[in-house]
């Protein structure tokens, strides 16, 4: 995409994403509450960067495109510049407000079309009717109405539309965290992901899965996307285990299954975990130690689902140049960012400035090797790999906005958890199914941190009804968000991982279904086991792990088959 850029649109490019580098770190030091200046200016330099890298192709509309930039600056402008005076206000909007908060709406709807597709644009219209046209629905749903105008200022304006939570913590925490997971790569530790599991477990019976489940899971803790974790550990992972003897659709279905492990686990969780914190009100540090044992049993699920998936073909790698130990004693510098990071938001300090020294340690880290060394140049293709990984979310911004304000401003997120209430009638379990359908048909089309946010919206009232805890209620709202990755009919990470593997689609994507069985199970016991989400005594806590553990490997030997083969051998 940077490639297809002019000279003067790289530049431009790369000016902005050093400046969304240094600008954020300078706030998250001085000042970790975003402000309207710190939200707008992310959402401005944000639609810039799309319209210029998400460029038209002729020339016609390559004008139109600059003319998009200026109307985006503007109308973004104009909110920073007059937060106040619209805020006293309120009600009482001019009819240039008016005109100015449509083209905002209008622009948002655009950019999500140009870099996430038209299903965006589906949703951002269908809302936009449905909150336009209210009392022409059905009793359910229906509500007063409003005009045009007077809905889309309501969605600017608001802290609830456009510039609400996803805005917020965009600006706040996700931005920097992205940003530290490119300086991260640059500085040699993607490699360091890759070489350990495959010193440690590459020779052992179905090596070769194995490393691709644990080297997606340390990787994918800090790219914060599981198509992004795929492409990048799955060049490597998916052609070593075809070499091995895996076939091609189950290597393309183990990669993308693993890679999921990266949106579960701390410290970044793809930037869900920050968007959790800021719903629940509950601080980040207390969301990772939650998360960090449902992850980890979730990647020895599919660990283990890879174990005998190589047991019953009799798959096995080759061994390593070095040992494990080796390559721990000579690169366990890499880890140290990580821990940097784990540390300080343990401690108490914010997300965001823990997400800056780490990327200062990064820097420290990459000199210890001559050839990973982050120099200027190196350093401003980090600014740019970060921006880049984040422009995707950012693109959702504005029909975010659209969505959650709309829901809002309708009543429907109460009206949506009585009707869930009411289908599964009182019963948790079905309640947990309607979820994974709604947020699967969701993430059909949309990032995966979106879908959570949208799904949470509307999902969690109608689960901490049903007696669930608020952060075991997230908790399974934000699991079943990642099944859109690795469900068929429409799972972008699963394909992705066939593409690599020269794979048919279907078989690797239902073989990729296959190895991800513990994305279902978990929600599960999010809502029947509070233990799991750290909610009892020590003593319970800890039973509940064992029971877990020992549980997981059951279900995953269960579930591989390898246990019918071993009895119709007995039998032979």
């Amino acid at each position: 995409m940077y490639d297809k850029l002019n000279r003067f649109e790289q530049i431009v490019f790369d000016i902005l994403s050093v400046f969304l580098l240094l600008f954020y770190s300078y706030s998250a030091v001085l000042q970790p509450a975003a402000t309207q200046y710190h939200r707008g200016i992310f959402v401005i330099i944000t639609y810039v960067l799309i319209f210029i890298a998400y460029k038209s192709k002729t020339l016609i509309f390559r004008i139109l495109d600059y003319i998009l930039v200026f109307l985006s600056t503007f109308s973004i402008g104009y909110w920073i510049l007059n937060f106040e005076v619209i805020n006293y206000r309120t009600g009482a909007e001019t009819d240039f407000d008016k005109a100015v908060a449509i083209i905002g709406v209008l622009i948002g709807i655009e950019l999500a079309r140009r870099v996430v597709g038209n299903v965006f644009v589906f949703l951002g219209i269908i809302l936009l009717a449905y909150g336009v046209y209210g009392d022409y629905m059905p009793e359910l749903i229906s509500h007063a109405g409003d005009t045009f105008p007077e809905l889309c200022t309501s969605i600017f304006y608001k802290s609830d539309g456009v510039f609400g939570i996803m805005a917020n913590v965009l600006a706040t925490y996700v931005i920097l965290f992205v940003l530290f997971g490119a300086f991260l790569e640059k500085s040699g530790a993607q490699r360091f992901f890759i070489d350990f599991p495959l010193a440690a477990v590459g020779h052992r019976i179905g090596g070769p899965g194995k490393v691709a489940v644990i080297a997606s899971g340390l990787f994918g803790s800090i790219s914060g996307s599981a198509i992004a974790n795929v492409v990048s550990t799955g060049t490597f992972t998916i052609p070593m285990m075809k070499k091995a003897g895996f076939k091609p659709h189950v290597a393309g279905g183990i990669e993308p299954a693993a890679s999921i492990s990266g949106m579960f686990m701390p410290p970044i969780m793809g930037a869900g975990g920050f968007i959790m914190a800021e719903l629940t009100g509950v601080p980040y540090s207390q969301i990772m130690l939650v998360a960090v044992f449902p992850a980890l049993m979730y990647v020895f699920s599919v660990f283990m689902m890879v174990h005998y998936e190589a047991k019953i073909h009799d798959v096995r790698g080759e061994k390593s140049e070095f040992s494990a130990m080796h390559i721990l004693k000579t690169e366990w510098f890499y880890i140290m960012p990580l821990v940097v990071i784990t540390v300080l938001m343990l401690y108490g300090y914010s997300p965001g400035y823990a997400a800056i020294i780490g990327t200062i340690s990064c820097l420290v880290v990459s000199w210890i090797k001559k050839e990973t060394r982050i120099g200027p140049k190196r350093f401003v293709e980090a600014a740019r790999l970060g921006t880049l990984n984040s422009l995707t979310i950012g693109a959702t911004v504005g029909v975010i906005g659209i969505i959650i304000g709309v829901l809002t401003f309708s009543g429907l997120v109460l009206t949506f958890a009585d009707i869930v209430i009411q289908l599964a009638e009182g019963r948790l379990w079905l309640t947990i199914i309607l979820i994974a359908l709604a947020s699967l048909v969701l993430g059909m089309g949309v990032p995966v941190t979106a879908a959570y946010l949208i799904t949470a919206v509307v999902a969690v009232p109608a689960l901490t009804h049903l007696g669930v805890n608020e952060i075991a209620a997230h908790m399974i709202v934000y699991w079943l968000s990642q099944d859109s990755n690795i469900t068929p009919p429409v799972c972008i990470a699963a394909f992705a991982g066939a593409t690599i593997a020269g794979a048919n689609m279907w078989r690797t994507a239902f073989s990729s279904f296959k190895f991800a069985k513990f994305l279902y199970l978990g929600p599960f016991l999010f809502g029947y086991v509070p233990a799991f989400t750290l909610n009892g005594s020590a003593g319970d806590i800890v039973k509940v792990f064992i029971i877990i553990f020992f549980g997981t490997w059951l279900y995953s030997y269960l579930l591989s088959g390898i246990w019918v083969r071993q009895l119709k051998s007995k039998l032979k």
